[in-house]
């Protein structure tokens, strides 16, 4: 979904956003946090608003984070969010953010990881109306009566060896975002041993990328953009070169069709560049050429 600052900039409510999506033809739409120091939304209400806006289209909290809340009321939140949207919910959930963030929930960083995992083994238990299981940590927040609901699917968003541990334990599907096809293809390797390993299926892949697609003298490049993402996230160029999917409708297919063969599925793309009802429009038709 659009930023805050798009939709401020391209006049473009939330709900229209979602349903302009929705009738393009895409398969689903996210909602990620935005990176720090800017403007975001909270990830449920921003959610709920997307859901209530569409009636098919799979609905995807990007950066769900359990382990922020008392697992009770993370249950009520869930239960919520897939009644709202009738059952098309995804959660994509991950430890990320800086200290500050965890400090003010009152988790220590060091435990987002074990916090997070006991979440992921309550959370199922508490939406199918166990009301007596044994929480990870003392809570005053006693469980409500919420509507039971069957376990959203949880896609583990990271490119971490824990991470994809993670997802081949817990998960149903595994969300590494900014990664290129040569590092997705080798976790998607190890996901498939560690998910035999726990006698699991495997776990779906889906891949979160950057893209600005068209052919305007107006759009950023993928050098420029592979730059940018370097800058960001402290790391070469050269290995962001192959992340940024960029031009024409045919080449942006061609470019997603080296993670398809990496063992993706699915592709959630954040637009970098350009108007954003064209950008949807532009990936409703490179979905059509990689079908």
């Amino acid at each position: 979904m659009p930023s805050p600052a798009v939709r401020r900039e391209q006049k473009l409510p939330l709900a229209e956003a979602a349903r302009h999506a929705e009738r393009a033809g895409l398969d689903l739409v996210a909602h990620r946090d935005a990176p720090a120091g800017e403007p975001s939304l909270d990830p449920a209400v921003a959610v709920a608003a997307v859901a209530a806006a569409t009636d098919h289209i799979t609905v995807v909290s990007g950066a769900y984070a359990p382990a922020l809340l008392p697992p009770p009321r993370a249950a009520e939140q869930i239960a919520s969010l897939q009644y709202v949207a009738d059952g098309r919910l995804v959660l994509g959930v991950g430890t990320g953010g800086g200290r500050a963030r965890w400090a003010a929930a009152g988790v220590p960083y060091e435990e987002r990881g074990r916090r997070t995992d006991a979440a992921l083994r309550l959370l199922p238990r508490l939406l199918a109306g166990d009301r007596e299981p044994p929480l990870p940590e003392p809570t005053n927040h006693a469980p409500e009566l919420i509507p039971t609901t069957p376990m959203p699917p949880i896609w583990i968003n990271g490119n971490t060896r824990t991470a994809i541990r993670r997802a081949a334990r817990l998960g149903d599907g595994w969300y590494p975002t900014l990664t290129p096809p040569a590092e997705v293809a080798a976790g998607t390797v190890h996901l498939a041993e560690l998910a035999a390993a726990f006698t699991r299926p495997t776990p779906t892949v889906t891949v979160g990328t950057l893209g600005a697609l068209g052919t305007s003298p107006d759009l950023p490049t993928r050098t420029e953009l592979a730059a940018a993402l370097a800058t960001t996230h402290g790391t070469t160029p050269e290995r962001c070169a192959e992340v940024p999917v960029t031009g024409s409708t045919r080449e942006a297919a061609e470019h997603l069709h080296n993670y398809c063969g990496a063992g993706v599925s699915r592709v959630l793309m954040t637009f970098a560049g350009g108007d954003w009802r064209h950008q949807v429009e532009l990936l409703a038709e490179v979905r059509e050429l990689l079908r």
